[in-house]
């Protein structure tokens, strides 16, 4: 994933996405199908292929549906795109879900797309880092100062007894490797994706420090405004089966969907690299729990160690329940 920045810091950004959404829109439309809006924290890019294709694989026009996705910059521009009505639903992170709640947006999450944690920190293979606890005194590299990349790596400092001040912050970009490899900083921290991108750039033999070894949550949701999840129960859950068929497809057919982003997906010039990020995109869309309740299903625990630990660190100023905040029943019922 890509840094996101957090709920309500930024302008709004959503008219080059509207463009691009109702380009997407006329393409997509079919008769006797309702329209709902997807708004993402991306541009289209060839980890969510599933959804950009669409008009293929017609996943969403099977529950009566005409999907439109309006591209972000961010979590955090996704949910401002929810709630100022331009989308039906947000496909967001949970840090900027808790930032919103924080600040007293009325907001309910409803399906756990990544129940595992994508983010890592990465060193070099001659390096003296071994575990979180080696980080300390060390300079580290993050995309941005409101990147989950350094939310991220302020959980797992905690996780291990340390905090900002232990180590020496350095804001690389999204291009974080190019510094490492340069050993301007001792360690980076990053996604799954965005090493992928770098081992296949000539990255060799990194370390790298699973953040879900000491704090696994989820790394992102889908949310809805409270309001709609009472008035618009039903397509809501039309919405949610058809992202669930549509990502058990992407599961068993990785090298169709990696074609397919081909065509669909603005990174997706490269068949190989788009197989191994829809893989690695697949390993993080199951878990223990998806794997006994079925996709999607949200882990509240793990959420509110989550929530918890980032008003522990100041990230968000009140205390949540997440069990106000969360509806895990929809697609069962």
């Amino acid at each position: 994933m890509i840094s996101k920045p957090p709920f309500l810091r930024q302008c709004f950004t959503w008219l080059v996405g509207a463009t691009l959404s109702l380009a997407l829109s006329s393409a997509w439309a079919q008769p006797n199908t309702q329209p709902f809006t997807l708004a993402g924290w991306s541009k289209p890019i060839s980890e969510i292929t599933q959804v950009l294709a669409e008009p293929e694989l017609k996943h969403f026009q099977e529950k009566g549906l005409e999907l439109n996705y309006l591209p972000g910059t961010g979590g955090g521009d996704a949910l401002r795109n929810l709630l100022s009505g331009q989308a039906d639903i947000a496909f967001t992170d949970p840090g900027s879900f808790f930032a919103a709640l924080d600040q007293g947006a009325d907001l309910i999450a409803v399906y756990d797309i990544y129940p595992q944690n994508v983010f890592n920190v990465v060193t070099l293979a001659n390096s003296p880092i071994h575990s979180a606890a080696d980080l300390k005194g060390k300079k580290i590299g993050v995309y941005s100062l409101a990147s989950g990349t350094r939310q991220n790596l302020q959980i797992l400092l905690n996780q291990v007894g340390l905090n900002e001040d232990d180590v020496e912050i350095i804001v690389t970009g999204l291009l974080n490797f190019a510094p490492l490899m340069q050993s301007r900083v001792d360690a980076t921290a990053a996604t799954d994706t965005g090493l992928l991108v770098a081992k296949y750039r000539g990255l060799h033999d990194p370390k790298v420090i699973e953040i879900k070894d000491y704090l696994n949550y989820s790394s992102d949701l889908f949310v809805v405004r409270a309001s709609d999840f009472e008035t618009k129960k039903d397509v809501i859950q039309q919405f949610l089966l058809a992202y669930q068929n549509s990502t058990q497809w992407m599961i068993e057919h990785p090298e169709q969907a990696a074609q397919l982003a081909v065509t669909y997906a603005l990174d997706g010039q490269d068949k190989q690299l788009n197989q191994q990020i829809i893989e690695a995109r697949n390993r993080s869309s199951v878990s223990e729990l998806t794997q006994q309740h079925g996709l999607g299903t949200l882990d509240i625990a793990s959420l509110q160690k989550a929530a918890d630990t980032y008003y522990e660190l100041g990230l968000i100023q009140n205390p949540l329940d997440l069990s106000q905040y969360t509806y895990t029943e929809l697609l069962s019922e």
